[in-house]
């Protein structure tokens, strides 16, 4: 049985115009409908978005589309991170064992633009922005939209459809009311602002250009990821409200000030708008889960609108490529939408879970442990053994971030094995020369063995 060739997105960000570009190139007429105007034809605002790095998951399934080398021109190289402490001093946490093994900063915007115009090109792609979802109706099987621009409604027959419609995924909101499923949200106490570090004289930068910065103070951060004009996007993670400092008690000039003066100083001088940009938007961080993502033989979920993650470790752009992959190789091995929205969900729920809750862990690493002792000693130990045994000891966050053929529900149990091991041989010893590399690497290997398949 034939595939229908007919095929709705819903949502035209990052995840759905690949997924309609991807499915296109296989043969597919796609529809893409966008709520908003097109990106391209408008002034992008301030404080909108995170930066967001692009590791090998995503390379991979840019890869497969055709557009990677397309992609790279707009990728600045980060080979670790640089760390900065309350009195000016740095560190350095290289990602890898080398420059392969680094990830990239990305302007959200432009890779946006640049997937919906590759999308576009295709003959068998029209994108339709101004379209806002109202619902999907599945039991006349009515897609219905309304025109932002004149309030025009339009109704019609999806074919296949594919909600890639955010964290607010209307696509989401009709299967919940079509059928039972498992489903539940979680937003952090914490919230995000986007602020910024101009560039130099000559566009040049002001702090050290490949590298993903950070500024860890245990209950908040600041990080800043590189930008190609010489600027850098800056964002404050800090709590809503209760704490002295949270977005709730900063309001005045002083208190901003007082509040950078104190905890940032090194990186003050370097904001000169500052303030003017703490009136951005504030964004707020949560999870999203629910199981299935599909909808018999009709409907999928995809990125966002199915595992919305925080962006602590970097990965949710790089999930949601990974599901436009996964979907696009079992729509080459299936001839049954139903058997591939199966699989899809099947294959992909376990591993979404999987990164999504390492990404709350490494929202604590990242604030607090990357400046502890005990961590970077732990560390030192992971790149020791990475050299020593590097066929059978790969740290978790390069697993996670270099190793797309590992799932992430495996990296995240044999991350916790290594991680394990690690920090208890690390107490029994004063400094990382006294480590028994061969003991750790028996402990770990032989605790990897009893992991099932």
């Amino acid at each position: 049985m034939s595939l229908s060739k007919k095929v709705t997105v819903v949502g035209a960000g990052l995840v759905g115009s690949l997924a309609a570009l991807s499915i296109a190139k296989k043969g597919f007429q796609v529809n893409l409908y966008e709520k908003l105007s097109d990106i391209r034809k408008q002034q992008q605002g301030a404080g909108r978005s995170i930066n967001l790095a692009l590791s090998h998951r995503g390379i991979k399934a840019l890869t497969e589309a055709g557009i990677i080398d397309d992609v790279m021109k707009l990728a600045i190289p980060m080979r670790g991170r640089r760390i900065h402490a309350v009195d000016g001093s740095l560190t350095f946490q290289p990602y890898g064992k080398d420059d392969s093994e680094s990830i990239n900063s990305v302007s959200r915007a432009e890779l946006n633009k640049l997937l919906i115009t590759k999308a576009e090109e295709l003959e068998n792609v029209n994108v339709h922005f101004d379209h806002e979802c109202l619902e999907m109706d599945y039991r006349s099987n009515i897609l219905k939209f309304k025109n932002t621009v004149d309030n025009s409604l339009l109704e019609i027959d999806p074919g296949i459809l594919i909600g890639s419609d955010g964290g607010g995924s209307t696509v989401r909101r009709s299967m919940l009311m079509a059928d039972l499923y498992n489903y539940s949200q979680d937003f952090l106490e914490y919230g995000y602002k986007e602020l910024e570090i101009p560039a130099g004289d000559n566009n040049s930068y002001l702090i050290e250009k490949n590298a993903l910065h950070i500024w860890p103070r245990k209950s908040y951060m600041l990080i800043a990821l590189p930008n190609l004009d010489g600027s850098f996007t800056v964002t404050l993670f800090l709590q809503m409200k209760k704490n002295n400092y949270s977005f709730e008690n900063l309001k005045t000039e002083d208190e901003i000030m007082y509040f950078f003066n104190e905890q940032f100083p090194d990186v003050v001088s370097l904001m000169p708008n500052l303030v003017v940009d703490f009136a951005n938007a504030t964004g707020f961080l949560g999870t999203i889960k629910i199981h299935p993502w599909h909808f018999k033989d009709k409907s999928t979920l995809i990125g966002d609108a199915a595992h919305a993650i925080v962006p602590f470790y970097g990965q949710g752009m790089n999930a949601g490529f990974e599901d436009v992959s996964v979907l696009i190789d079992l729509i080459s091995n299936h001839h049954n939408w139903g058997t591939i929205f199966e699989k899809f969900s099947e294959k992909r729920k376990q591993n979404t879970d999987a990164i999504a809750n390492l990404s709350l862990e490494n929202f604590v690493t990242m604030r607090d442990s990357v400046a502890d002792e005990h961590f970077l000693m732990r560390k030192e130990a992971e790149i020791k053994l990475y050299q020593k045994y590097p066929q059978d000891i790969v740290s978790k966050y390069s697993m996670v971030t270099f190793h797309p053929e590992i799932p992430y529900s495996k990296a995240k149990q044999k991350g916790e094995i290594l991680e394990d091991v690690l920090t208890t041989m690390s107490k029994e010893i004063d400094n990382i020369d006294q480590l028994d590399l061969y003991d750790a690497y028996l402990r770990i290997v032989d605790n990897y063995s009893k992991l099932s398949d």
